[in-house]
């Protein structure tokens, strides 16, 4: 486990790019992290267009069937309800060490910018900028409008991380995989966890 990291919470906002979020969430498991699972109701429909893959719609049933199927230790992975208030990362008093929004739409991140706080996403983030830990947020849209920009700006401007899901190719991808894990890799490098899901720039590997 990271020394300064323990927990982290996730957030699967509705955009196009849930294998990018589904690969994290493997990726800080397989860390032994303590995971906080946010999946919005977009999301659960992105989930299945894009992967096939039918999340529950109930948190306790998303629970057991990734907690089984990812060989999680017991508590590991805890998923929540978009108005479960209750939830640890509502309140300022328990924040997980950092939060990542991936895939991060467009709305989730406008609602973010703003201070809305209508579902336990928003208000996990908001928790997240006024304890000053760390937030990274995974836009993927092209291209992105002034507003967009402007919202990314003011986030950007507390201290926010906004990482585009913007891959590169100089490690010279051989499936799509590949092109999914540079994304993930970058993300795991801004919270601090190490991996060997690529090479870096420089290695011989």
């Amino acid at each position: 486990m990271h020394p300064t990291l323990n927990t982290v919470t996730l957030a699967l906002s509705g955009a196009s790019g849930m294998a990018y979020g589904l690969r994290l969430l493997e990726c800080l498991l397989a860390a032994d992290l303590q995971v906080y699972l946010l999946v919005s109701q977009a999301a659960h429909i992105v989930a299945k267009q894009e992967l096939g893959v039918a999340l529950p719609a109930r948190a306790s049933d998303l629970e057991r069937q990734l907690s089984e199927g990812l060989n999680t230790r017991d508590g590991q992975l805890r998923v929540f309800g978009r108005e479960d208030w209750n939830a640890p990362v509502a309140s300022g008093s328990n924040p997980a060490d950092a939060m990542v929004v991936c895939p991060c739409s467009m709305g989730t991140l406008a609602a973010i910018a703003h201070g809305l706080s209508d579902n336990l996403i928003e208000r996990a983030a908001d928790v997240m900028l006024k304890e000053q830990r760390k937030l990274i947020l995974v836009p993927r849209e092209a291209p992105f409008s002034t507003l967009h920009l402007e919202n990314m700006l003011t986030l950007s401007r507390m201290n926010a991380v906004i990482l585009p899901a913007n891959p590169g190719f100089y490690h010279q991808p051989q499936s799509v995989a590949d092109i999914v894990d540079f994304v993930v890799a970058r993300i795991l490098d801004q919270l601090g966890v190490q991996h060997e899901i690529m090479a870096r720039w420089g290695d011989s590997r």
